[in-house]
């Protein structure tokens, strides 16, 4: 199962770094796709910066929950402009990555609290 995990993890993370790498580098087609809802040349950099950074934060195990958060909320509005602009076949298989980075934030979150319950537990025993 963990190798699983790591999988998914690194499926995650390099599909998060080559959606905000595309967003950085302005290539065409995401420029034209975002800027038919509005977005300027700046805002579609940002998001791009926001996509790397939840991307390369998913790789250290202590960053993995912040970047799953930010890979999560980047994927969801990914997916929601794709609905928006009408693309249902590829909105909907843009669910999947959103589902993906669902197990590493419940995975994250029961290593973190595993980790508080031994932490609590050794904090007991010194009393």
């Amino acid at each position: 199962m963990k190798i699983v995990n790591i999988l998914i993890i690194a499926v995650i993370a390099l599909l998060s770094i080559a959606a905000g790498l595309a967003k950085v580098m302005q290539t065409e087609q995401e420029l034209e796709f975002l800027q038919g809802f509005g977005l300027n040349s700046v805002l579609i950099i940002a998001f791009g910066i926001i996509q790397i950074a939840g991307g390369v934060l998913l790789v250290p195990s202590k960053t993995r929950m912040f970047g799953a958060v930010l890979t999560t909320s980047a994927f969801v509005a990914s997916t929601i402009l794709i609905f928006v602009g009408g693309n249902l076949g590829f909105g909907l298989l843009s669910t999947i990555p959103i589902a993906l980075t669902c197990v590493i934030v419940y995975q994250s979150a029961i290593i973190a609290h595993n980790k508080s319950l031994k932490t609590d537990a050794s904090d007991a025993g010194t009393g």
